[in-house]
Formats: C-alpha cells, structure tokens, sequence
C-alpha cells in the first residue's frame, strides 16, 4: 500500500509572527503517531506568513487512523494555531502514493 502526503497551506496574522514559529517548534517534536514517517512546517519564499504542514504517513490505513491518536498538548497547541491562521485562507491536498 503506498503512502499518502497530507498538507495544510494557509496565512498567519503578521503580528503573530513569533508565537506562531513558538508554537510550530513544539508541535514538530511532539508530532508522532503511528504510521507517521515525517511532519514539516515550510514558508513560501514568495510570501511572507504564508506556511504548509506536510505530514507524511506510510500507508493510508495511517493516515486513516490519525484521529485516533490522542494528545493532550498537540490538541492545545492546534488549538493555537487555529486563532493565530488567518481566516479563509485554509486549504487540504491529500495526496496518495501510486
């Protein structure tokens, strides 16, 4: 079964700037779950605050299953982040390995 690429793209209020990076430095260590091989966190070089999370997961079966992993901080700090996104600029690609 091949593996499946999930990415998040969106804007952050400029004026959040450093409580966003604060908050993406943590969810990057704290970022494991079974089937999960890698979660990155990227800034599009022709837009300022303009940043994709890519989760790669080796099956989809994985990325099915996601939900089911339970974290206490993880949810606090998506929580976060959802007040620091600006809104309506939020947009998911799932992409499956062929």
């Amino acid at each position: 079964m091949g593996r499946v690429i999930f990415s998040i793209s969106y804007d952050i209020i400029p004026q959040k700037r450093e409580e966003y990076l604060d908050v993406v430095r943590e969810l990057k260590s704290l970022m494991k779950s079974e089937g999960l091989e890698s979660y990155s966190v990227y800034e599009q070089k022709s837009k300022n605050n303009s940043f994709q999370e890519i989760y790669v997961y080796d099956s989809k079966e994985a990325w099915e299953n996601v939900d089911d992993t339970d974290n206490e901080r993880v949810d606090l700090l998506m929580s976060k982040l959802s007040d620091i996104v600006k809104e309506k600029t939020t947009q998911y690609s799932t992409l499956f390995e062929v």
